[in-house]
C-alpha cells in the first residue's frame, strides 16, 4: 500500500514563522490545478492501481482552493491511481475558510478527516504571527465540521509562541479537548532562518522563549492529554484510540509515498524525489512532459539512520524484527549496544522486541537519536 501527498502552495497571506513552500500568488490557482492533474496522470504508472491507502492535500492552505478545483484533483488521481481502497482522505484548512457550504463540499467529495491550523486561542497572539483567523472563528469551524458529519479532525496547535505563557497554553490544551477533537498535533515553535519572525528575535523585537519553558510545556502537554485520553503517538501527535493519522503514520514506518505539486517529496524505500519548490518552473516543466525534480538514493548507511530516526519518534519506536530482516544481526546487536547506556538511564526502553523512548525522555531525543546513528 502507498500514500499519495497533493501539495497546494497557496496561501492568503503568509504567517511570520513559516518557513514551508508557500505562495500569495493566488491568482494562479487555475494554471496550477491544470499542471498538477496533468502531473498526477504522467505518473500514473509509478504504483499498481488500487494500492492507495491515503490522500493528504497539504499545503500551504489547500482551503484556499474552490471546490471544483478540489473536485477535479480527486477525480484525476482516482483515474490515475484508484481511491476505492483509501480509508483516509485528509485536507488541511485554515478556520476562516470553513463556511457551512465549504465544509458541506468536503464532505460530499468524500474528505474524512479534516485537518485544522489553530496554533492558539489567544488572538494577540494569533495576529503577531498573522494567522487570519480569531479565537472564536476557530471554535465555530470546529463545530461547523462536526456538524457537517466530520467525526475525524484534527487540530494544530503550537508552543513557545511569542509571549506565551504556561498557563495560555494550558488555556490552548483544554479548549482543544472541551471541542471534542480526536485528533491533536502539537508543535513547539521553531525559529527558521529567513522568516519575519526570525528577524523580529534578531532585532529584539521578540523574546524567544527559554529551553526551560519549552521542556515545561511539552510536559504539560503530555499529562494533560494522557489524563484526557489521548494516545501519545509520536513526538508531537496525540489521538484518541483509533484516529491516529493513517498518512502520517505511512512516512514514519517507511511506507512508500508518491507527492505531487511543486516542492513535494516522494520516497519508495530506496529513493527519495522532490519536485522543484518554484511555481513557474514547475508549470512549466510540467508542461513539457515531466515535473522538474531532483532525487537521491539511499545507501544502506542512510536507509538504517533513517529507520532510527523516523521510529523512535513514535510509540512503537525501533522494532527489532524489521531491523533484522533489512540489516541482519549483526545491526541489532550494534544497535542494542549503543543503546544500551540510555535504556539503564530509562531514556529508551527495551519491550519485547522493540526499543522505544520513556515519554518524559520523548523531549531530548533528537540528542540521543544522532548518537545512535552510523557515521
Amino acid at each position: 500500500m502507498a500514500g499519495l501527498y497533493i501539495h497546494i502552495p497557496f496561501c492568503k497571506s503568509r504567517c511570520t514563522y513559516c518557513s514551508f513552500f508557500s505562495t500569495t500568488r493566488n491568482e494562479l490557482h487555475d494554471v496550477y490545478v491544470e499542471a498538477l492533474c496533468s502531473e498526477i496522470m504522467q505518473r500514473r504508472d509509478y504504483l499498481p492501481k488500487n494500492t492507495v491507502n491515503t490522500l493528504y492535500i497539504g499545503g500551504g492552505t489547500p482551503s484556499q482552493l474552490e471546490y471544483s478545483h478540489l473536485d477535479r484533483i480527486l477525480e484525476t488521481a482516482d483515474k490515475a491511481f484508484g481511491l476505492a481502497d483509501a480509508m483516509e482522505k485528509t485536507i488541511e484548512c485554515n478556520p476562516d475558510d470553513l463556511t457551512p457550504s465549504y465544509i458541506s463540499g468536503l464532505y460530499r467529495l468524500g474528505f474524512n478527516r479534516i485537518s485544522m491550523g489553530i496554533q492558539s486561542f489567544d488572538d494577540t497572539i494569533l495576529k503577531k504571527l498573522n494567522r487570519r483567523h480569531t479565537a472564536l472563528q476557530a471554535v465555530k469551524a470546529v463545530k461547523a465540521c462536526q456538524e457537517s458529519g466530520f467525526s475525524n479532525i484534527n487540530t494544530d496547535l503550537m508552543y513557545g509562541l511569542p509571549g506565551q505563557k504556561t498557563s495560555d497554553f494550558i488555556y490552548d490544551i483544554n479548549k482543544i479537548i472541551s471541542l471534542g477533537v480526536t485528533h491533536i498535533s502539537a508543535y513547539s515553535l521553531t525559529i527558521e532562518e529567513g522568516t519575519p519572525l526570525a528577524k523580529e528575535i534578531e532585532q529584539d523585537q521578540t523574546i524567544q522563549a527559554t529551553d526551560t519553558l519549552y521542556e515545561e510545556m511539552f510536559n504539560t502537554l503530555c499529562t494533560t492529554l494522557h489524563n484526557a485520553g489521548f494516545e501519545h503517538y509520536e513526538i508531537s501527535n496525540f489521538a484518541l484510540p483509533g484516529f491516529h493519522s493513517r498518512h502520517n503514520s505511512n512516512y514514519w514506518d517507511g511506507t512508500p509515498y508518491l507527492g505531487f505539486g511543486a516542492g513535494a517529496h516522494s520516497f519508495d524505500g530506496m529513493v527519495r524525489r522532490w519536485n522543484v519548490p518554484d511555481l513557474d518552473r514547475y508549470i512549466s516543466s510540467v508542461r513539457t512532459g515531466q515535473a522538474e525534480s531532483e532525487s537521491e538514493e539511499l545507501s544502506e548507511k542512510d536507509q538504517y539512520n533513517e529507520m532510527i530516526m523516523l521510529s523512535l519518534r513514535t510509540s512503537q519506536g525501533v522494532s527489532l524484527d524489521k531491523m533484522r530482516e533489512r540489516f541482519g544481526q549483526d545491526a541489532v546487536t550494534r544497535f542494542l549496544d549503543e543503546a544500551s547506556p540510555w535504556i539503564k538511564k530509562k531514556d529508551l526502553v527495551r519491550s519485547g522486541n522493540s526499543v522505544h523512548f520513556s515519554e518524559p525522555s520523548l523531549y531530548i531525543s533528537d540528542g540521543i537519536i544522532s548518537r545512535l546513528f552510523r557515521d
